[in-house]
């Protein structure tokens, strides 16, 4: 993959060293110009190759867009502090398109893989209230949005994980590999701005971030269900 998408790979590698340079550096110049280019150059490649077509591109596309709304959303938190509330909604929604694409592939069929639906449910469930009721004593009247936005994730990342034997492994390590990165990101997110700051954490955040977005997007990209919807 990284041989056949060599140009991609190598703008998307130089966006992602520029964008940890801006949060090393606290470049907020350099921010405002890398940061959007993230998931737009990562629109651009699931349009360009896979020209959207089908209920499982466009989602995803949907998905990125709204991504893209809450990275520009977080960037100017600084000018507002009400755009964080709004780039969690923006967030919200597109963990919402992700899982509505991936629903897609789990019920092309769902008698598959039924033993290891359940240990995700449970595994992805026990996160999800763990570090929920970690979070809490922090969060003040951000409880309802934290628990609302920490069930969304944790049911993406079991979405992910349902697309198993029904999609090409490729697609699904991607994915799945893609949703663990998302999980990790946010959760980091998550302890920095609610429990403790802690040095380097927006590259930190940052890092994980691209990487989920990429394995995501690249796991559209090279989808092959293998019972048709």
């Amino acid at each position: 993959m990284l041989k056949k998408y060599l140009k991609f790979n190598l703008l998307f590698a130089l966006i992602f060293v520029l964008q940890l340079v801006a949060e090393f550096q606290q470049n907020a110049t350099l921010t405002y110009f890398i940061k959007p280019c993230i998931v737009i150059s990562l629109m651009l490649m699931l349009y360009r190759s896979t020209k959207l077509n089908g209920r499982f591109h466009k989602r995803l596309f949907t998905g990125l867009f709204f991504c893209l709304l809450g990275d520009v959303l977080l960037m100017l938190v600084w000018q507002n502090p009400g755009y964080f509330m709004y780039g969690l909604v923006s967030f919200l929604l597109g963990h919402i398109f992700y899982i509505r694409a991936f629903y897609l592939d789990f019920r092309s069929a769902q008698e598959l893989d039924k033993k290891g639906a359940r240990l995700a449910i449970v595994l992805c469930a026990a996160f999800g209230i763990a570090f929920y009721f970690y979070l809490r004593p922090h969060l003040n009247d951000m409880k309802l949005p934290v628990m609302i936005y920490t069930f969304v994730i944790c049911l993406m990342m079991m979405m992910a994980t349902f697309r198993n034997q029904r999609v090409n492994a490729l697609s699904f390590n991607l994915i799945f590999l893609g949703a663990f990165f998302f999980l990790a990101s946010d959760a980091t997110l998550a302890y920095n701005k609610f429990v403790k700051g802690f040095d380097f954490a927006g590259v930190l955040i940052m890092a994980t971030y691209m990487i989920a977005q990429y394995l995501i997007t690249m796991g559209g990209v090279e989808r092959k269900l293998l019972k048709k919807d």
